[in-house]
């Protein structure tokens, strides 16, 4: 199939900044070296972002919507409109927040680095990327939860907590979306330790993550806490059937097979 993208946008009470974030990518579709769609996928919003959502798929061919029936989660929301994007002719699937603060300028570089690998990561953690407008107990929280994560799995990763994602699509074909069931941070973490575990390769391409200046965080201690646990869990079930995903069908370890498993 030739090289398509799709941008998986989950909005919940986002009608603040759903307009302005598809007008950004609107202003960069044009740069990127192939080209894609989004796809909003929308909890039941009460503040109207279902409606706007639907305005926007009118105004623009290339917005698509993904209607659900109540607030069911962020991981959720991300494997449903990957299982949507798996069922069209996309090469390329994204995960981007609706708020903002993962810069749509960045995009381009994104989608130009998945030419050499299976999945690239908008990174706050590397040389040159950053974080503007967090207080000081966010960011240590972000990075703690990174550093605990990679110490914890054992990966090199800087920014393992981070949600600006571009995959290659045999990467979402071979995951089993089914068996992933977090929802913060550890949603996250665990997509990009599966994908090391097939035996993918994984890039870091540096962006500035902005905090948001509409709407309101869905940050809660609930989704902290979800990680604190679920990571070790995550290790325990690697040490525990340590082939099962890399050979899971072939899928991207068929196609990197010289680079050893983590």
């Amino acid at each position: 199939m030739p090289d398509r993208f799709v941008i998986v946008l989950p909005t919940y009470n986002e009608r603040a900044n759903l307009e302005r974030v598809v007008e950004a990518l609107e202003a960069v579709r044009g740069e990127t070296p192939f080209a894609g769609d989004v796809l909003v996928v929308d909890d039941a919003s009460p503040d109207g972002t279902g409606a706007l959502a639907d305005d926007l798929a009118r105004r623009y061919d290339w917005v698509h919507v993904l209607h659900r029936p109540a607030k069911l989660g962020l991981g959720q929301a991300y494997v449903d409109g990957f299982r949507w994007a798996l069922t069209r002719d996309y090469s390329h699937i994204l995960e981007m927040d609706a708020d903002l603060s993962h810069p749509p300028e960045a995009l381009p570089r994104l989608l130009e680095a998945a030419a050499d690998a299976d999945l690239v990561l908008g990174s706050r953690y590397v040389a040159g990327g950053g974080v503007a407008g967090w207080p000081a107990h966010r960011r240590l929280i972000s990075r703690a939860g990174s550093l605990y994560a990679r110490t914890l799995l054992g990966v090199g990763i800087r920014d393992l907590t981070g949600g600006y994602k571009c995959f290659r699509r045999r990467v979402l074909e071979t995951a089993d979306l089914d068996g992933v069931h977090g929802q913060g941070y550890v949603f996250q973490i665990e997509l990009t330790y599966r994908t090391l575990r097939m035996g993918g390769r994984v890039v870091e391409v540096p962006i500035t993550f902005c905090d948001r200046t509409a709407g309101t965080s869905k940050m809660t201690p609930a989704i902290v806490a979800e990680a604190v646990w679920k990571v070790p869990a995550l290790r325990i079930r690697a040490w525990r059937a340590p082939l099962d995903e890399r050979l899971r069908g072939g899928g991207v370890a068929s196609l990197v097979a010289s680079r050893p498993p983590l």
